[in-house]
């Protein structure tokens, strides 16, 4: 089965309020798409798990639309959230006192059955707030090594917070531009990995204390070619990451995983990042890039056709 998960970063705001979203009530706007969705047959497609992590605010509607329907008749269309916090609610500890967090536990009791954790985003935040302490982070070879593990660190314990609550967890790793650094892919090869070792087996410790019947997908983001007018990596790139990838975390942490792109899986490199072998699906973030960007379900249904190679269903 492939998986494909949709982010839909901040599709809880209106475009009149800057935001995405194009309606000026959210949760009907969720529910919408669900629903077409599920009309679209990804509920019960056998070929693809769909999950979508959607902000806060839009998970009680989103699950309301699956709510509806017979028991297990959506299995393959699910819910998850965008991040969550590294402390969770527990009997007899903390009851929740995690104003502006959202713990694991919270997120569970919503519905949710997936968490997104390590994205790119997530991680240049927790990197910039250190920078801000310590401006010399990347003038000092060793501060940043040490800056890098504390984020490495934050994240895994959101990975261990997200497990314990039963979620799957799809956690994102990549390489920045100055990482990879200059020079041909051959020569960039031994840093990419360095990279992709440090945060998978920083963000995986002691997973196998709290790993039961959930999912670790890993995600793999390359961060210098996200944005608007960057070249992405080429099939060859993405292959030898993806199998570095899965020997790694198989060699260091006795884990087999899923590997899909975040990087961005859109129309125009379907077809491509389907044709890899070793890859097990993609991360989609909006559907139009042009014009009044956003997301729609008929976009999504193209993105993945591409992907699986298919004209229909």
């Amino acid at each position: 089965m492939r998986r494909i998960f949709v982010n839909l970063k901040r599709f809880e705001v209106p475009t009149a309020l800057g935001g995405v979203c194009p309606s000026s009530h959210p949760g009907d706007w969720i529910q919408s798409v669900m629903d077409e969705c599920l009309a679209l047959g990804y509920g019960a497609h056998e070929a693809v798990q769909l999950v979508f992590f959607v902000p806060e605010a839009l998970i009680l509607p989103a699950k309301r639309s699956l709510a509806q329907l017979p028991t297990g008749g959506g299995a393959a269309l699910e819910i998850g959230c965008q991040g969550v916090f590294r402390e969770d609610i527990r009997r007899g500890g903390n009851f929740g006192a995690f104003t502006t967090n959202l713990p694991a536990t919270a997120a569970m009791h919503l519905g949710c059955t997936w968490a997104i954790i390590g994205h790119s985003e997530e991680r240049n935040d927790k990197l910039g707030a250190l920078r801000q302490f310590a401006p010399e982070i990347d003038q000092d070879t060793d501060l940043c090594n040490r800056a890098q593990a504390a984020v490495d660190s934050m994240v895994n314990q959101s990975v261990l917070r997200a497990l314990q609550a039963n979620m799957d967890v799809l956690m994102c790793v990549g390489e920045t531009g100055a990482e990879r650094g200059d020079g041909d892919f051959r020569s960039q090869q031994p840093r990419i990995e360095a990279v992709l070792k440090r945060q998978l087996t920083g963000g995986l410790t002691g997973i196998g204390k709290v790993l039961a019947d959930q999912e670790i997908v890993i995600g793999y983001e390359p961060v210098w070619a996200i944005g608007p007018g960057k070249t992405p990596p080429g099939k060859e790139y993405i292959e030898y990451v993806t199998e570095a990838i899965k020997t790694i975390c198989q060699e260091q942490l006795d884990l087999e995983v899923a590997v899909v792109y975040g990087g961005g899986l859109k129309l125009e490199n379907a077809g491509i990042l389907g044709s890899i072998t070793s890859l097990d699906g993609g991360l989609v973030a909006l559907t139009r890039f042009t014009g009044q960007i956003g997301f729609d379900p008929g976009g999504l249904h193209e993105i993945i056709q591409a992907y699986l190679g298919k004209g229909d269903m």
